[in-house]
């Protein structure tokens, strides 16, 4: 989705602009709107249904924003500008339903805007769909369509034409874009954004603390196995007559290792008891920031735990063995 901004820039033209661009090849719908899920400006107010108050987002957008957008009704139809009617029409999404009264049926239910400043008809219900982080849950919103007559009465107010695009050669999509827009804003700049990167920017902070997270998990890690491999070496020399009298007396070498490692794997999985539940105390914590949210499985601790003997059995491994294939004779010299 392509985001073309500062729309107001060509005063009434951008109903034009719109038509232009539609004519190009690849691109598969547009839209004028001011408010769009990834955007920041936003309106409020108050609207009555069932004789309660309610708050909610007011979007005026144009007959082709739902198509465009890819948002799903629910029940209901979309706008359309041959009915007059539909001047008056509404639809709400599945929130503004459920807090107004509306849940079963809330098709041709009527709302008043403000002090009964204008009266609405509902004519169809959109579901839920995010335009906040994931951190907030969804809230009421109303879609009110503003016609192309309208929209050049009010000198062209919409800010943003969300573009729709199916075509693989992008670039010469968003020069042909580009032509247009100087043509019409008098070689004013031509400024746009994608919708995914913009919800991606929403995350940025989240993105940076797991690349933070990921770093400094690998150089605890890594750390953790250089301690373990000198302790295992050090471990293994200091035994080394001990590892020579059990080879004397029948021990194979993988009796040895599981010896040695023993007490190292059960210190590891002491460790892992410790640090599991404090893990599952401070994610759980992390994710009650977030209206939506996955739950943390059990079985993260145990691939997790199960990770951690591998690791430490790896990195113990070599010294273990090493000592454990020596020379019994060379070792039962060691004073």
């Amino acid at each position: 989705m392509l985001l073309v901004k500062h729309m107001n820039a060509l005063d009434k033209q951008g109903v034009t602009f719109k038509q232009e661009v539609l004519h190009l090849p690849g691109v598969a719908s547009a839209a004028l709107s001011s408010f769009v899920p990834t955007g920041h400006r936003r309106w409020t107010n108050y609207v009555t249904a069932n004789n309660n108050t309610h708050q909610t987002e007011f979007w005026p957008v144009d007959e082709d924003y739902l198509r465009t957008m890819n948002m799903s009704l629910e029940k209901g139809r979309d706008f359309n500008p041959a009915l007059s009617s539909d001047s008056s029409a509404i639809i709400i999404n599945q929130t503004a339903a459920q807090a107004m009264g509306f849940a079963d049926d809330a098709i041709d239910k009527t709302i008043d805007l403000g002090n009964n400043q204008r009266q609405y008809h509902v004519i169809g219900v959109v579901k839920d769909f995010n335009f906040n982080s994931l951190r907030d849950n969804v809230s009421s919103v109303v879609l009110t369509m503003t016609t192309a007559f309208e929209r050049k009465k009010q000198g062209d107010r919409p800010d943003v034409l969300a573009i729709k695009i199916n075509s693989d050669k992008l670039p010469a999509l968003i020069s042909m874009i580009e032509k247009k827009w100087k043509t019409f804003s008098n070689n004013q700049e031509f400024d746009y954004s994608f919708m995914d990167e913009d919800f991606d920017n929403l995350y940025r902070s989240e993105q940076r603390t797991g690349k933070i997270a990921a770093l400094f998990t690998t150089l605890a890690i890594l750390i953790a196995c250089l301690g373990l491999f000198g302790l295992a070496a050090y471990t293994a020399e200091q035994r080394t007559r001990e590892i020579g009298i059990r080879k004397v007396l029948g021990a194979n070498v993988p009796e040895l290792v599981a010896m040695l490692a023993a007490n190292f794997l059960r210190l590891v999985g002491i460790a892992f008891l410790v640090a599991a539940p404090l893990a599952w105390l401070f994610m759980d914590k992390w994710l009650q920031g977030f209206a939506y949210r996955e739950s943390i499985s059990w079985w993260v601790f145990i691939v997790a735990g199960l990770g951690a003997l591998l690791i430490a059995g790896l990195t113990i491994s070599s010294q273990f063995i090493k000592a454990a294939v020596a020379n019994p004779v060379r070792s039962l010299k060691v004073e």
